[in-house]
């Protein structure tokens, strides 16, 4: 994609609008500072605006700021109707229109238009705002690309991010999008403690802790904590027997789950009225909203790949951004986090390589289903493509999905970064002209008996919920090497023998495919242990039950797994099975278990 000339600001006081008069068209803006205000400039630009913003809290405040009270914004989000937005457009006659809406909300933005007769294509300049979580969040919240279909079809149109991230969509070549990036001529980085250690709560503790020692607040000052898990959250603020302090600002279905728990301080839009002494932040407030505090506040940060493979920033998109929501700044950064040996990491070229394949793999099989002879082989050729990787990266109308794509490989890539201490630093140092990357020394800290205690500080409401947390402490408790994590899973087996069962047969992402049924875990149970007339997919996926990507397995147990799936399923296989037989299913990396030679899955081949 072509690039622009850069343009320069030259000092923090400088915004958008004071080097560029309005946002060009088919344009992707890289603002590189985050507060330069480039929604701003779109909402204060002499044309009709549709800005497409990433979630509603920041709807809500630019709607209320008092810089737009004379700009006629409107919001449309979840709870805003059809008829509602008819009668704004309606009423704005002599008025610049300035539509702010979620990505869910923009059909009704596309069917109020179809009403009133205009045609929105060609009235409405269309601005997508953080134009980066359409890749980060697309994963778990597909519909925030609903709008990219419509988006090329507008005369007037442009992305813009502090942090894009590569988009892999022909579209934009073919549209002929160009890049545009303002570049600061002042150092703008900022200073980030990398802290590692073994128990990232404990050490959020001692970093707390120290705080006062080393600075002029006092003990009562405010902490601005954020990590991408609200199980993770309440395991902290009970852990530091801090819940009556605490704040949480997250998302409707989190607060939920916290007022369960008589935790009634949790917020889904910020204020600075419901601060407290700990103010708890999820992903839903990385992005594009504004603290603005007559303090410096403490910024952490934190990560348990152990207990929450999500709460794995990525140093460009989510660090940047959240460091991004003090506009005046903050005393200190603190990234408190652990790390994971076993963490597969593959370059970028892998993961591509990786996806193509799996594209042609699935587009053979697709050929053959079109050419099926009858209804049975239809069947057998559809199970076969739903059971393979590119399945996942296909839209509702079976189109392929370039932001599912780009998507998979940014998430390998960052999950990547937290196998060691030193691939962590260098994805940090990638962006040294804004991260300022200073790695600690890993700080251990003695396990006890409290550390490896079941997380029932949220109590569960449903016998769902409370399986949840047992799935994750199994997931934590690994192989269970030492004596005291052994007579902890039996603990949790005495606690709920179903569900380890479950566990140990299906795996983690067996029983969270099947959303914690318990129908439909024992049915997948019992077939697993009695289906005997099987000879289809259900051989892979048996094997996908039994064996994870980013596990490593010792040869003896693939070799006796692999033989134990097939005699279960009484299938013959074509060639003797050996440990290397699972090369046929996964690529793999040579590993050792202690002193026995290993297999690591890095991902699926089928």
């Amino acid at each position: 994609m072509e690039s622009l000339p850069p343009i320069q600001v030259s000092s923090p006081d400088q915004y958008l609008t004071d080097v560029l008069e309005q946002i060009p068209t088919d344009i992707i803006l890289y603002k590189t500072i985050t507060g330069l205000g480039a929604t701003y400039s779109e909402l204060k630009a002499a044309r009709h605006s549709i800005v497409i913003e990433p979630n509603v809290p920041v709807i809500k405040g630019k709607c209320k700021s008092p810089k737009h009270k004379n700009d006629n914004l409107f919001g449309i989000y979840e709870g805003i109707t059809l008829e509602n937005v008819i009668k704004y457009i309606q009423s704005s006659k002599g008025k610049w229109l300035k539509i702010l809406t979620t990505p869910e909300s923009f059909p009704k933005v596309k069917d109020a238009f179809l009403e009133v007769g205009i045609s929105m294509y060609d009235t409405c300049f269309c601005l997508i705002d953080e134009a980066h979580k359409a890749v980060k969040d697309v994963d778990y919240r597909t519909n925030i690309v609903l709008p990219m279909d419509d988006f090329f079809q507008f005369k007037g149109k442009a992305l813009v991010s502090a942090t894009p991230l590569k988009f892999s969509d022909p579209r934009f070549e073919e549209y002929g999008f160009k890049t545009l990036k303002i570049e600061p001529t002042y150092d703008c980085s900022k200073l980030v403690n990398i802290k590692p250690c073994n128990n990232v709560i404990m050490e959020l503790r001692d970093v707390i802790s120290l705080f006062p020692a080393l600075t002029d607040w006092s003990e009562d000052k405010s902490y601005f904590i954020f990590t991408n898990s609200i199980d993770l959250i309440y395991s902290i603020m009970t852990r530091l027997k801090v819940l009556d302090r605490s704040s949480v600002f997250c998302a409707p279905k989190s607060m939920d789950k916290l007022r369960q728990n008589k935790f009634i301080r949790c917020y889904d839009e910020w204020d600075k009225d419901n601060m407290r002494q700990y103010n708890f932040f999820t992903s839903r407030f990385f992005n594009a909203f504004d603290i603005e505090l007559d303090v410096k506040p403490y910024l952490m940060m934190v990560t348990d790949v152990y207990f929450a493979e999500q709460t794995a920033l990525d140093p460009f998109s989510d660090v940047i951004q959240i460091i991004g929501r003090f506009r005046n700044g903050v005393t200190s950064i603190e990234h408190i986090t652990n790390v994971n040996y076993d963490l597969p990491q593959r370059s970028e070229e892998e993961l591509c390589s990786f996806m193509d394949t799996s594209e042609n793999v699935y587009e053979t099989l697709r050929k053959f289903y079109d050419a099926a002879p009858n209804k049975g082989a239809r069947e057998a050729y559809r199970a076969a493509m739903e059971s393979l990787p590119f399945n996942r990266m296909l839209d509702r109308n079976g189109h392929k999905n370039w932001f599912a794509i780009d998507n998979y490989v940014n998430d390998a890539l960052v999950i990547g970064y937290y196998h060691d201490n030193k691939s962590l630093h260098a994805a940090y140092l990638q962006h040294d002209d804004i991260l300022n990357a200073l790695m600690w020394v890993t700080n251990y800290h003695f396990v006890d008996d409290e550390s490896f205690k079941v997380r029932r500080e949220l109590k569960a409401m449903s016998v769902k919920d409370k399986r949840k947390a047992i799935v994750k402490e199994l997931q934590l408790l690994g192989n269970c090497y030492s004596e005291q994590e052994r007579e902890f899973k039996a603990e949790l087996r005495k606690a709920d023998p179903f569900i380890v069962k479950a566990y140990e047969m299906l795996g983690a992402d067996g029983i969270e495919e099947l959303d914690y049924s318990y129908t439909k875990i024992k049915e997948r149970m019992v077939i697993v242990q009695y289906l005997a007339e099987a000879k289809g997919t259900e051989v892979i996926q048996l094997i996908k039950n039994s064996f994870k990507v980013g596990r490593k397995y010792r040869l003896d147990y693939i070799k006796k797994e692999l033989i134990r799936i097939f005699d279960l399923l009484r299938v013959t296989p074509p060639n003797k099975i050996t440990a290397q037989t699972i090369n046929q299913y996964f690529n793999t990396q040579n590993a050792w278990i202690k002193k026995e030679k290993a297999l690591l899955l890095v991902s699926e081949k089928i």
